[in-house]
């Protein structure tokens, strides 16, 4: 295993030692496990990326057009345009 240093308040280590001595094993463990769990957790109250926000609804929308991925122009204008085909739309 690797060795890592890490600074903590007087209280944390107070509560971890309280932990580990209840549980009869070591400072490292409690600490080893604490990081795998929280790790291992999905992102609740963490501020989430682009694509995590959008989830499942990337590519659930269909615009028409095949090639807006790969045509830059007609990108930027379904962007700009909003995605509409005719300046004269209701909304």
């Amino acid at each position: 295993m690797e060795l890592m240093s890490v600074k903590i308040p007087q209280e944390l280590r107070a509560k971890v030692a309280q932990e580990a001595h209840r549980r009869n094993v070591s400072l490292s463990t409690i600490v080893r496990e604490s990081l795998e769990q929280v790790l291992a957790a999905p992102r609740k109250g963490r501020e989430a990326n682009c694509a995590e926000l959008a989830g499942n609804l990337v590519g659930s929308v269909r615009s028409g057009r095949r090639d807006l991925s790969t045509n830059k122009k007609l990108l930027e204008d379904t962007v700009v345009g909003n995605g509409r085909r005719g300046s004269n739309r209701y909304r």
